[in-house]
């Protein structure tokens, strides 16, 4: 694999829902219907993939071969555990 210039967008509508293009296509071969859910594409940064810098959260190598076969890459946020979600539903009591 060599490099690629790639720019990523994130979404407007979930957080850390992001879409990773050719820089030189843009958003070109998304899909509409893609567009459509992922909301207002807001560019968050610009960077050359290779794969000898990896990412944070994505196989370099995987993201390259999708941006080359279909035209871009989709970046899901990471799963939740349900135990942490817990602690948002279950109602909390003042103790003073």
């Amino acid at each position: 694999m060599g490099k690629l210039l790639c720019e990523i967008f994130k979404s407007s509508r979930k957080d850390e829902l992001y879409l990773y293009v050719d820089k030189a296509r843009g958003l070109v071969d998304v899909p509409e219907v893609l567009l459509e859910r992922f909301g207002k594409p807001v560019s968050a940064m610009t960077l050359i993939l290779s794969e000898n810098k990896p990412l944070a959260r994505a196989d370099v190598n995987d993201v390259i071969a999708a941006i080359e076969a279909k035209g871009f890459y989709l970046q899901m946020p990471p799963a939740r555990d349900e135990y942490m979600l817990d602690l948002y539903r279950t109602p909390t009591e003042a103790r003073y």
